[in-house]
């Protein structure tokens, strides 16, 4: 079990609570979310501290679910030293070790933005994010913040998937990956070889934790998430190990 307590503490900030909306993640529910004051930055110490208590980022606002008559979404994080790849992502990485990649900051990007588009017009037409639009993906996937960052695949040249992610002080987080949807990328499985490389990279910049975001054990749109064992999760204000099954 480990808290690991922010460095600066989280004082002085407002928060809000938006009225009850209908779940996006299970059917029939209403949902309730936390977010800090939108007139407050999300400057990095701040978002340091806040991540370690389960808040996410969706473009400028940090938030958490905060429902009273339901406790299904579970903040979870890979300890990344405890991590080991299993055959399939091992197969997976080397199967795409012929994909170039590039982190930029997290800024408008044409080329970025069309893929996005294509993926949630054919991936995610019956979801929120429909139909995509450029004021929509501007403020759900651009922030011009040191700490926010775009990680490009490219196979030959063509992009392929985009993946936005979070520096952290004590890892990285995972916000959203889109990619082509062409069915001969699929076997390449790009949102998991997304987080693999966070792995990867938090690894080499000495980095504890790759954090997910929330887990639904009731989600199946989620279970992927089980896949990376060992899996922490935020139990109050402590991490410990989730046990799940694959």
């Amino acid at each position: 079990m480990s808290s690991n307590a922010p460095r600066q503490p989280v004082r002085d900030l407002r928060f809000f609570l938006t009225v009850p909306h209908a779940c996006s993640y299970l059917a029939g529910r209403e949902a309730t979310t936390l977010f800090l004051d939108p007139q407050e930055a999300p400057g990095q110490g701040v978002y340091d501290a806040l991540a370690l208590l389960g808040f996410r980022r969706s473009g400028r606002h940090l938030y958490r679910p905060h429902c009273d008559a339901c406790s299904a979404c579970i903040s979870v994080r890979i300890p990344v030293e405890a991590f080991s790849p299993n055959r399939t992502q091992r197969k997976l990485m080397n199967r795409n070790a012929d994909l170039s990649l590039h982190v930029r900051p997290a800024l408008f990007d044409a080329e970025h933005y069309a893929l996005y588009a294509h993926y949630v017009r054919t991936r995610h037409a019956d979801g929120d994010m429909y139909p995509p639009s450029h004021e929509q993906y501007r403020t759900f996937l651009t922030l011009d913040q040191p700490y926010a960052r775009l990680l490009e695949f490219r196979l030959d040249g063509r992009l392929v998937a985009v993946s936005a992610f979070d520096q952290l002080e004590h890892g990285l987080s995972a916000i959203y990956t889109f990619f082509d949807p062409a069915p001969e990328l699929e076997r390449r499985s790009l949102g998991t070889l997304a987080v693999l490389w966070l792995v990867r990279r938090a690894l080499d910049q000495g980095l504890p934790h790759v954090y997910l975001g929330y887990w639904i054990r009731e989600c199946r749109k989620m279970s992927y998430k089980q896949a990376f064992q060992p899996l922490e999760m935020l139990d109050g204000r402590h991490w410990r190990r989730l046990i799940t099954t694959r």
